[in-house]
């Protein structure tokens, strides 16, 4: 099927691969993938080695998600103000170089528990580094109507890696030693940087701004999360559900050692489930999708990952372990899945990493928390009470979630409208001094208030959005029918990046308040600068 056919009807679940620099990506992606989860399955077996205490095995896992909790944010501003190609080959290239240091290191003996945790620190913070740019290109690599299908396939890869990267770990620590898993990650890191070294994206459209500072871009992103409902709604259900759901990974070496009694292999079979399930879980997306929608998916995933939780815990057999593994496949893909195309589909392009770098906080935040948490109360209580607690825990959760519903931002037009006029600044303005305050007055009559008051509830989040706080509607003392909108933006820089990006929801948004009170067009707005009063 030609890129063209696929684009003029519904996309298929395959139709980004007729587009080749997704096509090439994604390949050179999931081996990379692979690498990593053998690097993973190998740190995980060999802290059971060096320090076989459930508190350090899932230190391993922590070490991995804590530094995307710490990172993500700052990475994500960076990926929306830099070349995002540039930033995902430096970081990839420091991470070859790391991957090849820790390969040495275990092959001649030298590593131990602290190195080891801090060299899954080192990855986690690379992978803190890559994973918002990564998230972030996606849309520039297909169609918009392709864009859910991209999303699917990606997750699918990293699946795809991780049924093929665990199983052969498993069998190499076997077969060469615990160095080899951490050798061949490190030459996995040639194939995603030939990737990236051929790519070569479309230029983006300039505004004629400078680029946003580092700060500034994460105070922006988090006012927009702040006020946009369907970024809200995601990341709260990414909480609830990957806090006990971390209790899988965090234990799984642990279940495979001491639980089923078995070794590295087992360990990386029990993976390969995983990675296995995963796959068939997103080939049956899309129905599952078209039957529940993305709420009731996430739910079946919730439920689905609690039954594994419970099974491990009470049926210590490990063909039963086996199948339990690849439902969590199923139901990992069925829920990241679902929360990752209602973040995607919740940003526009120009806060598009940052916004994901929240998911992405929250999701890794709630994993390396969950995995202190779960392995606390699995030395305590053992492995299996930690499992049922964990189980227990995300099923109680559902019900209280349940109103945060997802995919809202799929009706939400992003793309820029351009439409606010052009303010004028008068002859010797100094506008790069202090915060603007911009101001709306409007004339309302009584017939229409309520109505008025509800479409600029509305108003207030899009101007917040956009970087507007301390957002006001006040009304005047001697005059019943006149309102004065006013916010604050904080510099004269920041309110023109906001003339380029208000979409084309904000226009229709802004034209329901004009129709309603009767005029052809929004009422214009006042711009106040910071004076320089001094000579």
């Amino acid at each position: 099927m030609s890129p063209d056919t696929t684009r003029a009807a519904a996309p298929s679940a395959m139709a980004p691969f007729g587009h080749r620099a997704f096509t090439l990506l994604w390949v050179a992606t999931v081996v990379s993938n692979i690498g990593t989860w053998m690097n993973d399955v190998g740190a995980g077996w060999l802290m059971t080695e060096l320090s076989p205490s459930p508190l350090m095995v899932a230190a391993v896992q922590s070490a991995t998600t804590l530094p995307v909790f710490l990172f993500a944010l700052v990475a994500g501003a960076l990926a929306d103000i830099v070349d995002r190609r540039r930033l995902l080959l430096t970081v990839n290239l420091a991470m070859a170089l790391a991957a090849t240091l820790l390969a040495i290191l275990v092959q001649f003996g030298l590593m131990t528990p602290s190195l080891l945790l801090l060299f899954t620190f080192l990855f986690g913070t690379g992978a803190a580094f890559m994973a918002p740019a990564w998230q972030a290109v996606v849309p520039a690599l297909v169609p918009r109507s392709e864009l859910s299908s991209a999303i699917a396939l990606n997750s699918m890869g990293i699946n795809v890696s991780r049924a093929i990267g665990p199983a052969l770990a498993g069998v190499l620590i076997v077969a060469a030693g615990l160095a080899a898993p951490f050798a061949v990650n490190a030459a996995s890191f040639v194939a995603i940087l030939a990737a990236l070294l051929w790519w070569r994206p479309h230029a983006e459209e300039k505004t004629g701004l400078p680029p946003e500072r580092v700060f500034g871009a994460v105070r922006l992103g988090l006012s927009f999360a702040a006020a946009s409902r369907p970024l809200r709604a995601t990341v709260t259900r990414a909480a609830a559900f990957f806090i006990f759901a971390s209790a899988f990974w965090a234990m799984l070496p642990l279940i495979a050692r001491d639980v089923l009694a078995g070794g590295p292999t087992l360990y990386g079979l029990l993976m390969g489930a995983v990675g296995a399930g995963a796959v068939l879980g997103a080939l049956a997306l899309p129905v599952l999708k078209a039957r529940w929608g993305a709420d009731g998916t996430v739910a079946a995933g919730t439920i689905g990952t609690a039954l594994v939780l419970v099974l491990l815990a009470v049926v210590p057999v490990q063909g039963v372990a086996l199948a339990a593994a690849a439902v969590a496949g199923v139901s990992w893909i069925a829920v990241l899945s679902s929360l990752n195309v209602s973040a995607q589909t919740a940003l526009p392009d120009w806060v598009r990493a940052r916004g994901l770098s929240i998911y992405l906080t929250v999701f890794f935040g709630a994993m390396a928390m969950g995995s202190l948490l779960w392995g606390q109360v699995a030395a305590s209580f053992g492995i299996s009470g930690a499992l049922l607690v964990a189980a227990a825990g995300a099923l109680a959760m559902l019900p209280l979630v349940t109103r945060f519903r997802l995919s809202e931002g799929a009706a939400i037009n992003h793309v820029p409208s351009m439409h606010w006029p052009a303010p004028i600044l008068f002859d010797g303005a100094d506008a790069a001094k202090g915060p603007v305050i911009i101001r709306v007055e409007y004339r309302v009559g009584a017939p229409e208030r309520a109505a008025f008051a509800q479409l600029m509830t509305e108003l207030s989040s899009s101007r917040r959005r956009g970087g507007g706080y301390r957002w006001t509607l006040m009304q005047d003392a001697a005059d019943p029918n006149r309102f004065v909108e006013e916010w604050l933006e904080g510099s004269w820089l920041d309110h023109q990046r906001h003339h380029a990006r208000v979409s084309e929801a904000d226009r229709a948004l802004q034209q329901k308040i004009a129709e309603l009170l009767g005029l052809d067009a929004s009422p214009p707005a006042e711009h106040f600068l910071t004076p320089r009063l001094s000579p």
